[in-house]
């Protein structure tokens, strides 16, 4: 599998995904940009670790480093492998005794593993094609119309029409417009609920 060593790019938080948090990741030597939407609290284990900041007792992912650790068992790596209905799935590759194995993991709980152990953190080149973007250098050609009627597009068919609003999200996500990200995001998930 080809994949690409990324780096943390940014996390931010946007009150109209409900709680939820986006953490950006980059290719290390690419431009493209991997948005990925995760929740309060493993935003939170990302962040503090991120900034250095120690918290009174052990959060959950500081307890598994733990174990880890005593058990003499190191994590190599996290790898993003795979991207099925708009849900990433993720894998923490780690090495006890000479043996290794692949942990089936949520990529929000990999990558809060993966900034407490120093383990890389990769991308399958597959899920990149699929779901990253290329940051462009113009922002804001879009008029305040065109913002406001993203269900108005006219688009042959419901793929053109998800492509359209995956190129959408990706502008909004690069010009950090959250709310709109997530509303896109929203329509993308109904179209492709439909039958």
């Amino acid at each position: 599998m080809d994949k690409i060593q990324c780096e943390i790019l940014g996390l931010s938080s946007s009150p109209a995904t409900g709680g939820a948090y986006a953490i950006l990741l980059k290719g290390k030597d690419s431009p493209r940009r991997l948005p990925i939407i995760i929740g309060a609290f493993e935003a939170q284990a990302i962040a503090l670790e991120i900034e250095g900041i120690n918290p009174p007792r052990p959060l959950t992912h500081d307890l598994l480093k733990q174990v880890i650790d005593t058990l003499g068992g190191t994590v190599s790596e996290i790898i993003i492998d795979e991207l099925r209905e708009n849900t990433f799935f993720a894998k923490i590759i780690l090495e006890v005794s000479a043996l290794t194995y692949e942990i089936d993991s949520r990529p929000s709980d990999a990558i809060a593993l993966a900034v407490r152990t120093k383990a890389p953190i990769f991308v399958a080149e597959s899920v990149m094609e699929a779901a990253a973007f290329v940051p462009t250098t113009e922002q804001g050609n879009e008029t305040k119309d065109e913002l406001a009627g993203e269900e108005n597009f006219n688009a042959s068919s419901k793929e053109s029409q998800i492509a359209s609003l995956q190129s959408k999200l990706r502008e909004a996500i690069e010009t950090e417009e959250y709310e709109r990200a997530a509303k896109l995001r929203d329509d993308i998930q109904r179209l492709t609920n439909q039958n």
